[in-house]
Order: C-alpha cells, then structure tokens, then sequence
C-alpha cells in the first residue's frame, strides 16, 4: 500500500504535537513560555492558596490509600483544565511531551488520523488519505467508544491516543460511533508507517489549458517550502490555472498556512485575523500586490481543520475564489504552549482566529461557494464481517453498507435500505463470479474485504472524484 504525504505517526494527534520551541497543534504555531510568562500577573488570594494546601494535605494524610504526589498534582492541573470545557486546552505530562516531540522528527507508526475531544468524545477529525485510518473506512465526526475491547470513557485525549498508537504491522480494533447508526461499528485498523511529506503535485488538461493542482495534507514545518517550489515548477509549466486541496487536511504550524497565503492571496485585505479575550486584533496582510495571473479554485470537506480553513477563507473572502466541496470542520481557536518547568506542559486556548472579513468560523466551519458531496459510497461504513455471513433475508446497517459498496462498483443490489433482498445476493453472487470466489451469495470475511478493497480503489480513482471534476469545470466557464 503507498500511503502518500502524510505526517503523522499512529493515531496522529496534530493538536497535541510539540515541536522544538513551539505548539504543533491543529492550525498554529506560538513560541513557548516558560511557566513564570503570563499576559497580566495574577496572584491567589491567601484563603485560596490555604485551601489547596489544606485539601493536599488532607487527601495524603487520610486517603485510604498511599497516593503519589505527582498523581495529586497533576489531577489537579487537569481538574483546572477540566473546568474550562474546551477540548484544545490539555495538560501534557513528561512522557506525552516526549512522545509527540518525536513524532515530528521523522516518519511514523500508526494508524494516520487526527483525533480531538469533542463533548466528552474522542473524535475523529480527519483520517489522513491513503492512509490505514481511511482504508478501513474511518470518517470525520466519527467518536471512538472503544479501543481494543476498552471503553474511552474517562480517558483523556493523551491516554487514548497512547492506546491506539503502536507497532506497523499490529492492530488496533476501536468501537466506532457514527451519525446515522444506532449500532456501534467495529473497525479493525493496522498500524503502518506514514511519511512526513504533505505537498503533492499534478496537472489536469481542462477544454485545452492546463490546469495545475497542489495537495496539502497538512501544514508541517517543511510545508510551505515544499508547496512554493511545486508552485514554481507548475508556473514554469505555464498553467492556466491552479486547485489547491486542502481535503482531510487537519492543519499544523501557522507559519506554513501564512507562508503559503503570501505566495497566492493578495493583499487587498488581511488573510487572517488574531484576536484576544479583549477584542484586540491583529491583522496579518499579504505582501502579494495582486491576484496571480491565472484563476485559483480550492477544495474542502468536513475533514479541513484549522490551517486548512485559514487558507480556505482567504482564498474565497479575501480573493474571491471559488472554494468547492463540502462545509468545513471549524476550528477556529489558536493555543500556546508553556513549559512547566519539570518537562510538562499546558498547552491553553489564548487566541481567536477570524477570516478576513472578521467572522469566527468556530464550530461552524467554512462554506464553499460551491457545495458538491460525493457519491453516497464514498460514506459507506467499514464492513466487519467475521463469525456470521451477511446473507439472504437479514436486514441492518452493515448491509446497508454492503449494498452501498455494490452499488458503487456497478453490481446493482436492487435496493440500499439494509434489508438482504434476492436482488442483493444475485449482486454479491455476480460479484463473486467476476473476481474468482466461491459463488455463494453470501458476504463472508474473504468477500467484504474484497469488496472494501475495491471500493477503495474506485476511490482513488480521480476519475469518480465529483468535487474534483466540478473544481476543473469551472476553467472552462
């Protein structure tokens, strides 16, 4: 399997990522602090500071148990956190430090997904493409329940992570809640190794002009380099026009989405705006004098977070442009990173970010100006057939899936409500027929991995791609 561009290692958390002087999180990148910084001196009244101590020294003296010091102050550093109720402000202990610190440092093991706690929930925001998370059919807004059998109730973010992370070549099995399913889906992942680079290349021939196309697949510390020189190449090329696809893109180092929005946004407004809890703003404005010779379209879908919605708003508000696909995730919250001084760290929501016509996209997301969602078996759920064969008469949502796939690859199952009709299995038989398996009638593990494998390269096919090829339709308006 080629898994391309990619950066992340297992589950990746890119809001959770440390690199060296700086917060590697979903959209930005702030100088860390040490733990005297702070923007106005706040002190604990003396009441306040008696009543940790009291409740401290209490909970060691008379709790049933020996409790460890660092358990105690680290619960209370997250009970802190806690009560701020928002899922971009964590507290990372020594060992998580350590772990996301070198996850930037080179190529990755893991399963390829960014992960946020949404409403108590650990959720996907986006599974990288090509990558193990999205060969096994996980989506945006999926809500991991379980991990290996486990529940994630309880969990932090940091502890659930650390259990779907492991070795290429393992497997991790997560219990997956999905919008639309009254059942829990259980998805079965292996773990890969997964690249670091995040620029990907192409031209398309568009009613005789050329038209250039640049992936991001998320906004690394080599990003915005790799993206100009591509850039470069496709200028010389002499494209007639550009797509920039920022699609499953759960976004990274703010200095890479700004150096990019130099290189194609101009400045008749700013491309960002960073404000503060007091309403002070500050505006960041391109130095680019005017729109590039030639038209720019961008892409994005429900998995675009952070970075990706930054260039994506500049891109329509500030440009002009078009943006096609569908409405993006919507984060809109910039963090910074203060060092504890033990090798912990606090990572705290301290900014607001805003498009540059000032609107705060925060669980909202972008709107494209042209919404196009793919076909329906682009949102099909994982097929886990183990024990029991999907066959004749049953009726669930896994079948559901299974006539959605069919459907898809041309094997018309007469109906896509669940229910095991006569019509599906002649499908699954015909099926079955032309890629050289017992003719059954009945999906079976062999069959259902089969017809995922399929579906995945019809995929990948740009061809099936409607979100791609209405992008290209617009050069010939």
């Amino acid at each position: 399997m080629r898994i391309r561009w990619q950066i992340v290692s297992v589950l990746v958390i890119v809001s959770l990522l440390v690199g060296a002087g700086g917060t590697y999180y979903g959209m930005s990148y702030f100088e860390a602090a040490d733990g005297n910084d702070s923007k106005q001196s706040v002190t604990l009244s003396s009441s306040d500071l008696d009543k940790i101590k009291k409740s401290y020294q209490y909970i060691k003296s008379n709790y049933v148990e020996n409790v460890e010091n660092d358990d105690v102050i680290e619960g209370a550093i997250k009970g802190m956190i806690g009560t701020l109720e928002d899922p971009y402000s964590v507290y990372m202990d020594q060992e998580t430090v350590k772990e996301f610190t070198e996850s930037l440092d080179s190529s990755f093991e893991g399963i390829g997904a960014e992960v946020s706690m949404q409403n108590g929930k650990v959720t996907i925001v986006a599974p990288f493409r090509d990558s193990p998370a999205e060969e096994a059919g996980l989506k945006p807004n999926d809500r991991i329940l379980m991990i290996d059998g486990e529940p994630t109730e309880g969990l932090d973010l940091h502890e659930a992570v650390l259990r779907i992370r492991g070795e290429k070549g393992s497997y991790v099995k997560l219990g997956i809640e999905r919008v639309g399913h009254s059942q829990m889906i259980d998805v079965k992942v292996k773990r890969d190794e997964i690249p670091i680079e995040t620029v990907y290349s192409d031209t398309y021939e568009q009613n005789g002009q050329t038209i250039g196309y640049l992936e991001i697949t998320s906004f690394s510390e080599d990003t915005a380099k790799d993206f100009e020189a591509e850039l470069t190449k496709l200028e010389k090329d002499k494209i007639n026009g550009l797509i920039i696809d920022v699609r499953g893109n759960p976004g990274g180092y703010l200095q890479s989405v700004e150096h990019i929005s130099q290189l194609v946004i101009p400045n008749t407004k700013p491309y960002i705006q960073i404000e503060d809890r007091d309403g002070n703003k500050q505006q960041s404005v391109s130095q680019l004098e005017k729109k590039k010779p030639y038209p720019i379209v961008g892409l994005i879908d429900e998995g675009s977070a952070s970075a990706s919605e930054i260039l994506a708003a500049a891109l329509k508000e500030n440009a002009g442009y078009d943006i096609v696909g569908q409405n993006s995730f919507g984060k809109g919250t910039v963090q910074q990173t203060v060092n504890l001084g033990d090798g912990s760290q606090l990572k705290l929501t301290m900014f607001k970010w805003l498009t540059p016509d000032g609107n705060w996209i925060h669980n909202k997301g972008v709107e494209p100006s042209i919404e196009v969602r793919q076909p329906d078996y682009y949102y099909t759920s994982p097929l886990t057939v183990t024990e029991e064969a999907l066959s004749y008469d049953m009726n669930n949502e896994q079948v559901k899936s299974a006539q959605l796939m069919l459907d898809g690859l041309g094997f018309a199952p007469g109906r896509k409500d669940g229910y095991f009709s006569k019509r599906t299995e002649e499908a699954v038989t015909a099926f079955q027929r032309k890629h050289d398996l017992p003719t059954s009638g009945k999906i079976d593990e062999k069959t259902a991995g089969l017809i995922q494998e399929k579906l995945m390269d019809q995929i990948r096919n740009k061809e099936n791609d409607m979100q791609l090829k209405t992008a290209l339709e617009l050069f010939g308006k």
